[in-house]
């Protein structure tokens, strides 16, 4: 049982910990667009491809899988989910598996206005959030709403461009400098990271990690500690099986006054999923019974609270010519 970890870039520990699961049932196989992705010598073999976005990149993607005799497939950046999920049949074609959603919920948690609209119309608390800046700028009038708020793009990851705005003048320059913005109201209260694992088979939620983020860095979770609430584990249950994501999801939350609004979801492993690992919470083990044919059972909050993670910087050294070709 061979895995395929694609644009594996910095996520180190997540092949390394395919790795320690896997032991000598499989390899892990890693793929990047640059030699300098330090994930990539941790795998057992690696490969330099295209970036996802230039022609025949697939092609390569699919000779790698024949090659290597894949069984699994899956990717750590946002816009490579639905281009996996979108080719699920071809993959499934010569016994491939994609591991993740369909490509309609890659799209929606892509696309955080699509994502706004569905949660506010299924009756979930989120953040309010505009594309017509004018409909804002009329709510701020009647006073439903107020300064600050965020500005970001309505299809974006890791925080890239995202501007906490003070007034209607910064918004408007904002807006005449990029197309495709939104504006999000801004949550205050106590910011919460979920790594939760869908069964591919059963589509019952199986896990569910919960930590409170302590501080964030880069749009990722740099401090954090865990902790359990039964509410919060029902409310992720109802949501993730009304919207049907599977696999692998990252789920940011925020806790105000006692109530949970659910804010963004990427269907892959997070950048804070370590956290999860490291407190008994192996994901890795559940994919792989799931591409062996086997369900999983319920292990929801199986771990201890009060666990803190601590991320720090490491380093990888490779002399230039041992680089990958």
């Amino acid at each position: 049982m061979n895995i395929l970890i694609l644009s594996c870039g910095t996520r180190n520990k997540v092949v390394q910990y395919f790795k320690n699961t896997l032991k000598d049932k499989g390899k892990v196989i890693g793929t990047d667009c640059s030699n300098l992705a330090s994930a990539l010598y941790e795998a057992d073999q690696y490969y330099i491809v295209p970036r996802m976005t230039e022609p025949g990149y697939l092609d390569v993607i699919y000779d790698i899988c024949r090659k290597e005799n894949i069984g699994g497939v899956l990717s750590l950046i946002d816009p490579e989910l639905s281009l996996l999920a979108k080719h699920e049949n071809k993959f499934r074609s010569f016994e491939v598996k994609v591991i993740g959603s369909s490509y309609d919920l890659c799209e929606m948690s892509l696309d955080k206005f699509r994502m706004f609209k569905w949660l506010e119309k299924h009756g979930y608390k989120c953040a309010r959030s505009y594309v017509d800046k004018q409909q804002f700028y009329e709510d701020v009038e009647s006073g439903s709403i107020s300064y600050p708020v965020f500005v970001k793009p309505v299809k974006g990851s890791a925080s890239i461009s995202i501007s906490k705005v003070y007034d209607q003048e910064t918004i408007d320059v904002l807006y005449n400098q990029e197309n495709e913005l939104m504006i999000q109201e801004l949550l205050n209260g106590q910011e919460i990271g979920a790594d939760v694992y869908i069964d591919i088979i059963s589509g019952e939620v199986v896990s569910i990690f919960t930590k409170k983020k302590i501080k964030m860095r880069a749009g990722e979770t740099d401090k954090a500690v865990s902790f359990k609430d039964e509410k919060l584990f029902m409310l992720i249950e109802k949501f993730v099986k009304e919207a049907g994501y599977r696999g692998e999801i990252d789920i940011d939350i925020f806790e105000i006054n006692g109530e949970y609004y659910i804010s963004e979801v990427n269907p892959r492993f997070g950048g804070g999923y370590p956290h999860a690992y490291e407190c008994g919470v192996d994901h890795m083990s559940l994919i792989i019974e799931n591409l062996e044919g086997k369900e999983n059972v319920s292990r929801i909050g199986n771990y201890e609270e009060g666990i803190c993670m601590m991320k720090y910087s490491e380093v990888r050294i490779t002399k230039e010519g041992k680089l990958a070709g």
